[in-house]
């Protein structure tokens, strides 16, 4: 039987036959005998939080000090084969960019409204793109301002922004969910970033209706049921269909703009609490096909008595529907010292991706949060480079646009070069394993048409267009 099979590599290869296996469902395949095994398509990423500047650019308000920081990310990022960032633009009613809608972020200047000189958002994008990663746009879409308490005075708001579209509870000032203009205004908002900006995805947090045991003294909603709930069963019912307007305006004005914009939220791990407490009835947007991926927040330990890291991660692969899924990890809570005895270990980091990589519709990771990755708390970032040690595709995940990508032609050998053809707006992704029993890895994300080929083995080619769709694959080449 073992000579049948290689003579039919044999003759696969003289022939040009196509011996690479590919994951187009983002489902994992075991590598099999004298079959050449593309892996699993995955994102990597990270959360960089701005909010009161707690990534970036933590109270460092020198232009030339702040994109040196933030390079200084990307390059730790690109080094651990991280290939996307999360980053906070809009996390207090502000903005990163010159907005209509909102000031300027007090993070980046450290006043409310300031102009900083330079385009801070484009910077990031470009920079991001430099690499080869993606960016994706972070927005809280209610918060406008937190206080201590009743006492603290909130900031002015913009002259944009209509007084009955913003409601201030004791210790958080939100923009009004009950009001429609306000849900236009979210929709707007997007509309103009991505419009104006390549970003590749809009991210939305877990933040809707405030938690009440952190808002403190809130103000009550009822003459907003008055107004707006007329045929609502419940004040609850009436509150969960606010938010559900917003997220389907958001989708739609995405699918209208730029339909390749994907579209993502990290709900809290618990939907109980996000249906019960935060009002959004994330099952509902799954299902209605809403969002194209869902990133809830893993942050407990395998094993914990509430939030089960194991438990949660079943059952929101049970229930994502039609949207793919990451997980979002709590990294920050490795070597923190009130954290339960699982984070003090590295080994749990390495016991959660295992669990991950389990279910097809996994489709990636994101980390909380960028200055953990940074600080390498117990050695945890040590750890990610033992589990990312090659670069991996990102997959598919939101709308068609691009045209779809052509299998490279003219795959060959010459020296110790791997070479090519490829046509359109496409990257080149090159694969290699030393033997056909074994999963191949990412060699190499390429905009050339050649790379280093200088271990024996066998090479393949595909490639990749701007909606992270890929081609065929090439035939394998043998050195």
């Amino acid at each position: 039987m073992k000579k049948i099979s290689w003579l039919f590599i044999i003759a696969a290869f003289i022939l040009g036959f196509n011996a690479c296996k590919k994951d187009n469902d983002n489902v994992d395949i075991e590598p099999q005998a004298d079959v050449f095994t593309i892996p699993k398509k995955e994102m990597r990423a990270v959360w960089v939080t701005t909010a009161w500047g707690l990534d970036w650019p933590q109270d460092q308000y020198n232009m030339a000090t702040q994109k040196q920081q933030y390079i200084d990310y990307l390059n730790r990022f690109k080094q651990l084969n991280m290939n996307a960032v999360f980053v906070q633009i809009k996390g207090m009613g502000d903005a990163f960019y010159n907005s209509p809608y909102e000031p300027w972020s007090a993070a980046i200047t450290g006043t409310r409204g300031k102009d900083p000189g330079y385009d801070v958002l484009k910077f990031m994008l470009d920079e991001a793109h430099a690499r080869g990663m993606e960016f994706h746009a972070w927005l809280n879409p209610y918060r406008i301002a937190t206080r201590a308490s009743s006492t603290a005075a909130y900031p002015a708001l913009h002259p944009s922004i209509q007084p009955d579209w913003v409601v201030s509870h004791e210790k958080i000032q939100i923009y009004n969910p009950a009001v429609p203009e306000v849900r236009q205004r979210l929709a707007d908002i997007v509309k103009d970033i991505i419009t104006k900006y390549d970003v590749d995805g809009i991210h939305f947090d877990d933040y809707f209706y405030p938690d009440p045991s952190t808002a403190g003294t809130m103000v009550s909603d009822n003459a907003d049921y008055a107004k707006y709930g007329a045929g609502m069963a419940s004040i609850e019912n009436f509150r969960r269909d606010n938010v559900n307007k917003a997220i389907k305006a958001v989708h739609d004005i995405i699918v209208a703009t730029r339909p390749e914009v994907v579209f993502s939220i990290s709900p809290a791990a618990s939907d109980t609490y996000n249906y019960n407490t935060l009002y959004a009835d994330v099952l509902k947007w799954n299902q209605e096909g809403w969002l194209d991926v869902i990133i809830p927040q893993l942050y407990q330990q395998i094993g914990a008595a509430s939030n089960d890291f194991k438990e949660r991660l079943q059952w929101w692969h049970q229930f994502r529907y039609k949207a793919a899924m990451m997980v979002g990890y709590g990294y920050y809570r490795f070597g923190d010292p009130t954290a339960p005895a699982a984070f003090q270990s590295v080994n749990e980091l390495e016991k959660q991706w295992a669990l991950t990589k389990k279910y097809k519709a996994s489709v990636g990771h994101l980390l909380y949060s960028a200055k953990y990755v940074m600080q390498n708390p117990i050695g945890i970032t040590d750890k990610l480079a033992t589990l990312w040690t090659t670069p991996t595709v990102i997959p598919f995940l939101g709308r068609s646009v691009a045209p779809d990508p052509a299998e490279p032609q003219n795959v060959r050998i010459e020296g110790n070069s791997l070479k090519w053809e490829a046509g359109g707006n496409v990257r080149s992704v090159v694969y290699y394993t030393p033997d056909l029993k074994q999963e191949a890895k990412v060699l190499a994300l390429t905009n050339d048409h050649t790379t280093d080929a200088t271990s024996a083995g066998y090479y393949c080619v595909t490639t990749i267009n701007s909606d992270n769709k890929e081609s065929k694959a090439s035939k394998v080449i043998q050195k």
